[in-house]
């Protein structure tokens, strides 16, 4: 639960309750709030669906998986930001703290499309590293990963294997219920290194042919983290997309 909503909650319990009462709710509140590690950045938040615009690209905390515990996002700009999670040790994504940044251009219409990256990340826990690439339509979705801890695994069955984008991936195509999923992960682990989008996304189109000329739409980058129980800590130091 946030601390919005625990502080909503109590300001209710407030107005019906004694006042020593009152004086025990308060400092239960204080209690929880501090469980929390505090950040120190020019913008944050716990709330679930917490977002924030800069320098073109918007975060967002996006904590929506069944079961999720709390999440804390910061931020002093799109390329230096991370979170604070703590995710119970349980099956199924719980969160993916996000940057993203719109294209919205034909595939074909580009010229070149790449984006950087460093992260710092926990050695335990279940997540991986991953940029999550969207079409304008929502129906196709292409997800790298770059790195991953724990027993996390792709949507899907394993197709190939293919040196793309500055690295070797084993390629798994699936479905969720709503959308297409072509996911890539890295043969290898990386927390720093430049992706050749476009190069992927033509392999899709003129290689796989599991899509046509669909508009670039959404590129996000981020943790998709399963459990990070007790409290962890994840940061980007440097992220970046380049497209014309």
């Amino acid at each position: 639960m946030s601390h919005t909503l625990l502080k909503r909650r109590f300001a209710g319990l407030k107005r019906t309750v004694t006042a020593p009462a009152a004086a025990l709710l308060t400092a239960c509140l204080a209690l929880t709030v501090a469980a929390t590690p505090a950040y120190a950045a020019t913008w944050g938040s716990s709330d679930q669906w917490a977002s924030w615009s800069n320098g073109g690209y918007t975060l967002y905390n996006d904590v929506w998986g069944n079961g999720a515990g709390p999440q804390s996002i910061w931020a002093n700009s799109y390329s230096n930001w991370g979170v604070w999670s703590n995710q119970p040790d349980t099956g199924g994504v719980k969160s993916y703290p996000n940057a993203t940044r719109w294209v919205g251009t034909p595939i074909n219409s580009l010229n070149s499309v790449t984006s950087g990256f460093t992260v710092s990340v926990p050695s335990g826990g279940a997540y991986e590293t991953t940029y999550d690439i969207w079409d304008s339509s929502n129906s196709n979705e292409i997800m790298l990963w770059l790195n991953q801890t724990g027993p996390v695994g792709p949507i899907g069955s394993y197709v190939t294997t293919v040196w793309l984008g500055g690295y070797n991936w084993n390629v798994y195509k699936g479905w969720n219920g709503a959308n297409n999923v072509y996911s890539f992960l890295n043969t290898g682990s990386s927390t720093s290194g430049t992706v050749n989008i476009l190069d992927v996304m033509r392999w899709l189109e003129n290689s796989a042919h599991w899509i046509g000329n669909v508009t670039l739409g959404n590129v996000q980058f981020g943790w998709e983290i399963t459990s990070s129980s007790g409290g962890m800590n994840f940061q980007t130091t440097s992220y970046w997309v380049a497209y014309n």
